[in-house]
């Protein structure tokens, strides 16, 4: 039976993966002349964290660690003027978060963005005051590719894996969620992710049995 249903963000309740790559490389270019290319961001950086992404980044050789506490800074607040200026209501999004809960689902939201951006996204979207509980990358210890923010939400609501669906786009998103066992609802984008969709989904993964 279906309890539960965790949204990743990014990508999924709002097409924000350009805007985050977007507001890292304006940081990048200005603090330490550089950017990183498209393939790069898919192969390599996205759906991480920023401090991990820099990391990387200094493990390549690329950003020297002094100038990690800077980037990180100017891309926050490049990533608020970009939502400030792009993100707007979605009412496709409202739609399918109020009738998942007029069925009895538990609304949840997993992301390995801030707090404060996440916040502010899901806020301009209009679905923020909806989902029933917001875990960021700053409430646990290790962030996706590391199932522990999955994990703590099916421990919080005392859920089965079996009784909740994560919807995930991202490969270190998705190979988080493949740890927890839950049913696993892989998206390309936010484009993806509709009423119809997500009712075709719970159809054929929790009513569809001996039918």
């Amino acid at each position: 039976m279906l309890q539960m249903i965790i949204f990743d963000m990014d990508g999924v309740l709002i097409d924000a993966c350009d805007w985050h790559r977007d507001a890292l490389n304006q940081a990048l270019k200005e603090v330490s002349n550089y950017e990183i290319s498209i393939e790069d961001h898919y192969s390599i950086f996205n759906g991480i964290p920023t401090r991990v992404k820099l990391q990387k980044l200094t493990d390549m050789g690329i950003v020297q660690p002094d100038a990690h506490a800077a980037v990180y800074e100017l891309k926050q607040s490049n990533t608020i003027k970009i939502i400030e200026n792009q993100c707007v209501l979605s009412p496709e999004k409202i739609e399918l978060i109020k009738w998942l809960k007029s069925e009895g689902v538990v609304v949840c939201c997993y992301t390995n963005s801030i707090r404060q951006t996440a916040s502010l996204m899901l806020e301009r979207t209009g679905v923020l005051p909806l989902i029933d509980t917001l875990v960021t990358n700053q409430d646990v210890e290790n962030p996706k590719p590391n199932p522990e923010g999955y994990l703590k939400i099916l421990k919080q609501y005392n859920c089965a894996p079996e009784n909740a669906i994560i919807v995930e786009d991202s490969p270190k998103g998705l190979q988080a969620a493949r740890q927890t066992q839950c049913v696993i609802f892989e998206v390309k984008d936010a484009t993806e992710v509709t009423i119809q969709t997500v009712k075709d989904f719970i159809d054929e993964n929790f009513n569809s049995h001996g039918g």
